[in-house]
């Protein structure tokens, strides 16, 4: 990656729809040159994908909970992972560190629906052994985008 390929990387996160044309603008390329690199990002797997950030009230599905997950059977946590994965309001599934394995981020419409969730979901699955939750009262910050660091130019 070069420092072309950083500028268009920016500016992709900042308006994933943004144009061809604008972004060539911007970076003063053609069009053209422009459409190679952002394939070849997209063929290398530095750019994996575009989606669209929907407001969670339009879909009543403001209720934001963590549920930390311990496991019977740690050894297993990737299968459970995969496994937990297919639930709809599941948004992450990170393998934490600690005396619990998994780290679930979920979006629903309200208390009743996550008890729901969590008792026909997740904790009558076999290696689920207990969870712990987490209920978000505010949203301060909650973004997809990495943090990019320019890089050296070569000299």
């Amino acid at each position: 990656m070069d420092l072309i390929d950083f500028k268009i990387l920016t500016i992709l996160q900042n308006k994933a729809r943004i144009p061809n044309v604008e972004i060539a603008r911007q970076i003063k390329m053609a069009p053209s040159a422009v459409l190679e690199r952002i394939k070849k990002l997209e063929a290398r797997g530095i750019i994996e994908g575009y989606e669209v950030r929907l407001n969670p009230e339009w879909f009543n599905s403001s209720l934001v909970a963590f549920i930390q997950v311990r496991l019977r059977d740690a050894s297993a946590n990737k299968s459970t992972g995969k496994d937990l994965a297919k639930i709809e309001e599941i948004q992450e599934i990170h393998n934490i560190s600690g005396a619990d394995c998994l780290l679930i981020k979920l979006r629903t419409t309200d208390i009743a629906t996550l008890e729901k969730i969590l008792s026909e979901k997740i904790t009558s699955r076999k290696n689920v052994k207990s969870v712990k939750t987490h209920i978000s009262l505010c949203i301060f910050k909650e973004t997809a985008r990495i943090a990019l660091t320019e890089p050296d130019p070569v000299q």
